[in-house]
């Protein structure tokens, strides 16, 4: 599901997408499975229906993030602080923290690594068009693990930010 988002973001612009039921031939037609397209029009769906404020509850600036037991379990350390380091030098706001972890615990994945994680907040500020310092970028874009077959490449850090 995950290149599939990746796929998504360096082909085409937010607004651009085409309907759910063109996107999925779209993908079929680019080799993608089916389980996978529903997979992804699923947590896609997800994050379209974010759209109005992001996040439902009131959220307080500069208070501290307080994780529950399923987002300990599922959001590794090295994730939480990676997400602590985006709030910390204002890559992120407290709604868009929020969206990023509903997403990121939206993933069938029992526990979520932390290059996945950099994709998801790619796809968080791909969808609500948030503007990133080059460093910030540089940053999310590096991979730390094994999960090569994310592929974030030169062309997707130009349609996103271009």
């Amino acid at each position: 599901m995950i290149d599939i988002l990746v796929y998504l973001f360096e082909n085409y612009l937010p607004d651009a997408c085409p309907e759910p039921a063109v996107l999925a031939k779209k993908l079929s037609a680019a080799g993608f499975g089916n389980d996978d397209i529903t997979a992804a029009l699923s947590w896609l769906d997800g994050l379209a229906g974010e759209d109005s404020g992001r996040c439902s509850s009131p959220l307080v600036e500069g208070a501290v993030r307080i994780y529950n037991d399923e987002e300990l379990e599922r959001l590794p350390a090295a994730c939480r602080g990676f997400i602590t380091f985006l709030e910390q030098h204002d890559a992120v706001d407290a709604p868009l923290r929020e969206t990023i972890i509903e997403r990121a615990l939206a993933l069938p994945d029992a526990e979520v690594s932390l290059d996945r994680l950099k994709v998801i907040v790619l796809a968080v500020i791909w969808r609500y068009r948030h503007e990133v310092d080059a460093l910030i970028l540089e940053e999310l874009l590096v991979e730390d693990s094994d999960d090569e077959e994310l592929g974030v490449d030169e062309e997707f850090t130009r349609v996103l930010f271009n």
